[in-house]
């Protein structure tokens, strides 16, 4: 499909640009993130203290904000580096992780979406149907929603908010309103291993870095992860477990070619 050959285009010029991609993030999976921005081509800086944070997303190329593990502290730096973020002209890609789990979570991701300017939202059906102000249960930072109907719920928020919406799960669905796009890559496995949805936030902020069309940049990272997780996947030997699976994602990252993005990404538009 031409958009794959496109999103080739956008590799190239990570390796090239080594985007500086800023975090502020949680700390059960910050060092996977920094070292999957460094694999696929970027440069991680991780750093949430209030007094250096907009000093920090001033140099810049994106902005990755992930709920994972909230404290007052980080809650209040997020809501400074997105609004600095938005006053320079640089992406911001938000995760959600765990909205509707606790009143802290969704006062803190309704805050965000009210106070800063999203660029891309990504997260499960569970997190995503609660911003989008419907009914679901939510089982700690895990989804119970499967992504049948996703489509509309996708487009109608992303519409709504003037940003991207990636929808992750077996079937991952992107909108940025009026185009929305299916994806089938991955494995089942890739669920079994803490991060791979923070580590697919921070492809799409090192993709960001180096575009302005934040669906193709969202498309990239999430097509990037699951075609990782497949080959990774491929690559186990009867005895291997998911200590070494996680290994070879950051390997097949590292390793990530055009041929493997043109006929293997598994992408349609809806």
């Amino acid at each position: 499909m031409e958009i794959n050959k496109i999103i080739t285009k956008l590799l190239s010029d990570v390796k090239e640009h080594n985007p500086l991609v800023y975090h502020i993030t949680n700390y059960v999976t910050v060092n996977d993130c920094a070292n999957i921005v460094l694999a696929l081509g970027g440069s991680p800086v991780m750093a949430d203290d209030q007094n250096e944070v907009e000093e920090m997303v001033s140099i810049a190329s994106a902005l990755v904000l992930n709920m994972g593990t909230l404290n007052q502290r980080t809650i209040e730096s997020m809501i400074l580096a997105g609004k600095k973020a938005n006053e320079l002209g640089i992406p911001v890609i938000f995760d959600p992780v765990g909205v509707g789990a606790t009143n802290l979570r969704t006062e803190t991701a309704n805050r965000i979406l009210n106070e800063v300017k999203l660029s891309v939202v990504t997260g499960n059906m569970s997190e995503i149907k609660i911003l989008a102000g419907l009914n679901t249960t939510v089982k700690g930072v895990d989804s119970t929603d499967g992504t049948v109907g996703g489509e509309k719920i996708a487009a109608e928020l992303a519409a709504k908010l003037n940003s991207v919406i990636a929808i992750t799960g077996a079937t991952d669905i992107i909108s940025n309103g009026k185009k929305t796009y299916k994806l089938n890559n991955g494995h089942e496995i890739l669920s079994k291993v803490t991060g791979t949805g923070c580590m697919t936030t921070s492809l799409i902020g090192t993709y960001a870095g180096v575009t302005k069309d934040y669906l193709l940049a969202a498309t990239a990272g999430i097509m990037s992860m699951g075609l990782t997780g497949e080959k990774a996947y491929q690559q186990l030997a009867s005895s291997d477990g998911i200590g070494t699976f996680k290994v070879r994602i950051f390997d097949n990252i590292y390793n990530l070619s055009e041929k493997d993005i043109i006929q293997g990404g598994k992408l349609n538009e809806c």
